[in-house]
């Protein structure tokens, strides 16, 4: 009988907590054994603001998740999201040290930790190294080079981090649901192991997750990732409009952006009226012309955004594998064909395909990557730590996978 153990990813998102219960047998196959989604408390624009409210919300998700799993939850992988996040460039210089002048992987690692010694302000922190490309004796974009022979090897990394007091927030509220921290994995990150193909990393992509507050956007070339950035807008703007537009409460206004919005309006030669009358007060009346326009306007303005930030890094409509859509403002109808349009690039919604049964909702995306990511480093139920100390340890050997 193949030996079964399970890895749980934690998304804590500013609308939803999410989480994500795996398990992976001896014959490696990926089994979902449940997942759930719970409104979470204490979170603005992906951080943490109260600690023990946010606790609590973790506490019914896990409840929920150990009820329909039958399987105690002791330990998660968790995601750090929020506009927070920033991206600088690392670059570290060693002599080769063996006497044959073949680059060794204590060579590499030494390298890599020389280029992740840049200068921080005290409040901020580094999450994740990832080594962009290695120059040996002069000679750049190498990617592999264990086993070349030289004399000086450099490496040029990318440095991900964020806001301490943030990391240390949600670090305290996962404790405070009494579980374990196995890693901390920056969202977008996640999301895009688990949407990503190597060939879209490969040619060129940009995965853009749009969340409840925050829409983030990674960018990849050459199978690596070559940009990163959180903008602080996202889905719940679009239901903030379509309330002060409409002039009605905000639990109708996502209701009415769920049943009848779109993001673009395909007039059928007369005007299409939408009337609501139950559950609610007073019967509210409008078109459904109107509602699309304050949809466009504010997804217009997300994208503006990304058209920008893709123009800072010159790969503005010159990604050959496109725009990949995820995270739940991913679910609105003709989403698609609006970034197409706004882009000017091939856009498609991402699929995560590596469970036994596909995993469906975007929403999902940064859960389904946390516990992909852990699947080949982590393996028992009690690996877990009491403190903020020893979050990364482990982080080169995951990472690994974003790295050709």
């Amino acid at each position: 009988m193949s030996k079964k153990y399970f890895v749980t990813g934690l998304d804590i998102g500013t609308n939803n907590i999410k989480m994500l219960s795996v398990q992976k047998t001896d014959d490696q196959k990926f089994e979902i054994v449940s997942q759930v989604q719970v409104p979470s408390v204490g979170v603005r624009k992906g951080i943490v603001i109260n600690v023990e409210e946010t606790a609590k919300s973790i506490e019914q998700a896990v409840s929920e998740m150990q009820e329909l799993s039958n399987h105690k939850i002791k330990d998660v992988f968790c995601g750090v999201g929020g506009s927070h996040i920033f991206i600088i460039s690392g670059q570290g210089r060693v002599a080769v040290s063996r006497a044959d002048e073949t680059v060794s992987q204590e060579d590499i690692d030494r390298a890599v930790l020389a280029a992740g010694a840049v200068s921080l302000p005290p409040n901020k922190e580094i999450i994740h190294t990832l080594p962009k490309e290695f120059v040996l004796d002069g000679e750049g974009g190498i990617k592999d080079v264990l086993g070349m022979k030289g004399i000086r090897l450099e490496a040029h990394t990318l440095l991900l981090g964020g806001f301490t007091p943030y990391i240390k927030n949600l670090t305290q509220t996962v404790l405070a649901a009494d579980l374990g921290i196995s890693d901390l994995i920056l969202s977008p990150m996640a999301s895009s192991r688990a949407i990503l193909t190597p060939r879209q990393k490969e040619l060129g992509v940009a995965l853009v997750d749009i969340g409840g507050a925050t829409t983030s956007l990674a960018v990849f070339e050459e199978g690596s990732l070559i940009h990163l950035n959180v903008l602080p807008i996202g889905s719940s703007h679009i239901t903030n409009d379509i309330a002060i537009g409409l002039k009605i409460d905000i639990d109708l206004a996502e209701k009415i952006k769920l049943e009848y919005g779109t993001a673009i309006y395909q007039s059928s030669g007369k005007r299409e009226m939408i009337n609501i009358s139950e559950e609610v007060e007073e019967p509210i009346s409008f078109s459904k012309k109107e509602l699309a326009e304050i949809i466009e306007s504010r997804l217009s303005e997300i994208f503006d955004l990304i058209t920008k930030d893709l123009k800072s890094i010159s790969k503005n409509q010159l990604l050959p594998a496109g725009i990949v859509l995820t995270g739940g403002g991913s679910k609105l109808p003709k989403i698609k064909d609006f970034v197409k349009r706004e882009l000017k690039l091939p856009v498609q919604i991402g699929q995560m395909s590596e469970f036994t049964e596909p995993l469906e909702d975007p929403a999902f995306s940064v859960c389904a990557g946390l516990v992909l990511l852990s699947q080949e480093d982590y393996g028992t139920e009690d690996q877990s730590f009491s403190s903020g100390s020893g979050f990364g340890s482990k982080v080169k050997k995951i990472f690994e996978k974003f790295v050709p």
